[in-house]
């Protein structure tokens, strides 16, 4: 009984814990972040795109992680991890695509511009929905875990490339973290770290939510096979 009540209060605190962050997110941003002297009050944005963005480089890298760890072990577990990943990590990217054009509306006055971080942004979103394509395309699930996993590895490539496209290319993205440190004020800051918790704890939330859901649905399905 003591087991199922802590299983139950863990499964009510990551949702919780998450939850109680992004109001504080959404709080330092719009409220305790100062205005931005350029781009006034719309710069607030920023803080989610990038948390957003940290957050689907995150998510790909737990995916890297399972890819290769099934393809060493071949174990469900492991390709259950990667799609859930790959899959959350695609609505991160979708959203970091669009407040990144939001953001090159307000600055650049354009909807999008061929700039090296947001180019290689979507290469990254197109290889991991390329990802999802595959996977609804094989019915052999051995096959499809396989390739799949192959696939989420030679994609993961893209993700230092995209990272380091402001340092390699001449980009009017700003650059806003080097060697010196962080050039924002220090409220500002603040703000970062809060949203990226916040961010963060979206990101578990959702991919354990997913996990479950996809070991459950496989059980289903080998249920179904044994049936009939």
């Amino acid at each position: 009984m003591r087991g199922v009540r802590a299983r139950e209060w863990a499964a009510l605190a990551l949702p919780g814990t998450s939850a109680v962050l992004m109001l504080a997110a959404i709080e330092a941003a719009l409220v305790l972040a100062p205005t931005e002297r350029v781009m006034g009050p719309l710069q607030r944005i920023f803080y989610f795109h990038l948390s957003d963005a940290i957050a689907a480089f995150a998510a790909f890298v737990v995916a890297f992680g399972a890819s290769v760890a099934y393809l060493a072990r071949g174990e469900r577990r492991w390709d259950a991890l990667a799609v859930s990943a790959v899959e959350v990590g695609e609505l991160f990217s979708t959203l970091v695509l669009l407040t990144g054009m939001l953001w090159a509306r307000m600055a650049w006055n354009t909807w999008w511009t061929w700039d090296p971080r947001l180019t290689t942004m979507l290469v990254l979103w197109l290889l991991y929905a390329g990802y999802l394509m595959l996977r609804a395309s094989l019915e052999d699930e051995a096959r499809r875990a396989r390739y799949a996993a192959v696939l989420a590895v030679l994609g993961f490539l893209d993700v230092p490339i995209v990272f380091m496209a402001i340092r390699w290319w001449r980009t009017i993205h700003p650059v806003l973290f080097d060697a010196s440190g962080a050039h924002m004020e220090p409220a500002m800051l603040a703000a970062v770290v809060v949203s990226l918790l916040a961010f963060i704890g979206l990101l578990a939330t959702l991919l354990v939510a997913r996990v479950r859901l996809e070991l459950l649905s496989g059980d289903v399905d080998e249920l179904h096979r044994r049936l009939l």
